[in-house]
């Protein structure tokens, strides 16, 4: 076991969880959110949807399969959804440092000391993620022993979306088909799970005008915080939805569908973020274990006459998706493409190509 230095996480609320670093010492605050997966930290650690969060990891253990390389093909990351970490820090209650696997390149402390992020062990998660659920996601903020205070801040009052989309159009794989993508902070997965299928992926920010572009389909990406901040993005869809060119999202994505029809969102009390989040397609008894991560949700209640609901979260009612009762338009609150997680949706990307 290495040096530690002792660690402490503040809640708005007052609270207080003492534990002992094992990334960088480095003062840090967010918005707190729990985890309830058993593993994929890689991938969950470099989801832009965690942009401006401290993540709690409800399983215990943390860091004992290491961290694989981080090579790039195509222009992807092999293993990581983006090129960088984008949480605020990183939570656990038991930190292994000592890993074992066949893809390790080095450990998680290593990597998390080597990008700058916090990461705290020794703390009784289970107790704070009781507290989260109670009294909902809080802010929260790190310091270490010997170093001064930071100020609560709350990411959701930012546009994390321009933070982590792209800045310029990019291009993956080839084909007879174009698929433009609205990069609200993509996951690597759903361009790999796009391109697989024998389609050229444009990679758009989430602020681009497509809409005089040449495409045969438009694909709007997961990404952080607030769907409200994203006005610019809601307008382009809006445009889009006049045509009839067939158009899916994906988290994020399902959220600015539904702004752009003229629906309404609202924050989540403490969100979904796991494996293991069971929806079911609306109109049959067909269930589906999925894999999550949003604070915000659509609300049905004031879809217009000509969308309904697609799918609803069996634990607690809210909207999994959408779709246009006539057009080829529809989204899913959940990530088919998983990474990590269960690939029971996988079909959505299918459904998606085949009406190009």
């Amino acid at each position: 076991m290495r040096e530690t230095t002792k660690a402490v996480l503040e809640l708005e609320d007052g609270t207080i969880y003492e534990g002992k670093s094992f990334g960088s010492v480095r003062p840090c605050a967010g918005e707190v959110v729990f985890n309830t997966a058993m593993t994929g930290y890689p991938e969950s650690l470099t989801d832009p949807s965690y942009e401006g969060q401290i993540l709690v990891t409800t399983f215990p253990l943390l860091g004992n399969y290491g961290v694989p390389p981080m090579t790039v093909t195509a222009g992807i990351e092999d293993y990581m959804e983006s090129s960088r970490i984008h949480c605020e820090a990183i939570i656990c209650q038991d930190y292994s440092w000592a890993y074992s696997h066949w893809l390790a390149e080095r450990s998680l402390a290593d990597w998390l000391a080597d990008e700058n992020i916090p990461g705290i062990y020794g703390i009784d998660t289970r107790a704070l993620t009781k507290r989260l659920r109670e009294k909902g996601s809080m802010l929260g903020r790190i310091t270490f022993e010997g170093c001064d205070s930071v100020a609560f801040v709350d990411p959701n009052k930012e546009n994390l979306i321009a933070k982590v989309s792209c800045s310029s159009p990019i291009e993956y794989g080839s084909g007879s088909k174009t698929v433009v993508l609205v990069d609200c902070g993509v996951k690597n997965n759903i361009i790999r799970s796009l391109v697989r299928r024998g389609v050229k992926v444009v990679r758009v920010p989430w602020n681009f005008d497509f809409n005089n572009m040449e495409f045969d389909g438009l694909f709007i990406a997961n990404g952080p915080g607030d769907p409200d901040m994203a006005g610019e993005a809601v307008v382009n869809i809006r445009k889009a939805l006049s045509g009839d060119m067939p158009i899916c999202g994906i988290c994020m994505g399902n959220q600015l569908l539904a702004k752009a029809a003229g629906a309404k969102t609202y924050k989540l009390k403490y969100g979904h973020r796991s494996h293991n989040q069971p929806v079911r397609m609306i109109g049959t008894d067909k269930c589906f274990i999925t894999s999550q991560n949003h604070g915000f949700a659509v609300d049905n209640d004031t879809l217009p006459d000509d969308w309904e609901p697609l799918f609803v979260n069996m634990n607690d009612g809210t909207n999994e998706g959408i779709r246009h009762k006539t057009k080829p338009f529809f989204s899913a609150q959940f990530h088919p493409e998983a990474c990590g997680g269960p690939l029971d949706t996988d079909f959505i990307f299918d459904e998606f190509i085949n009406i190009l």
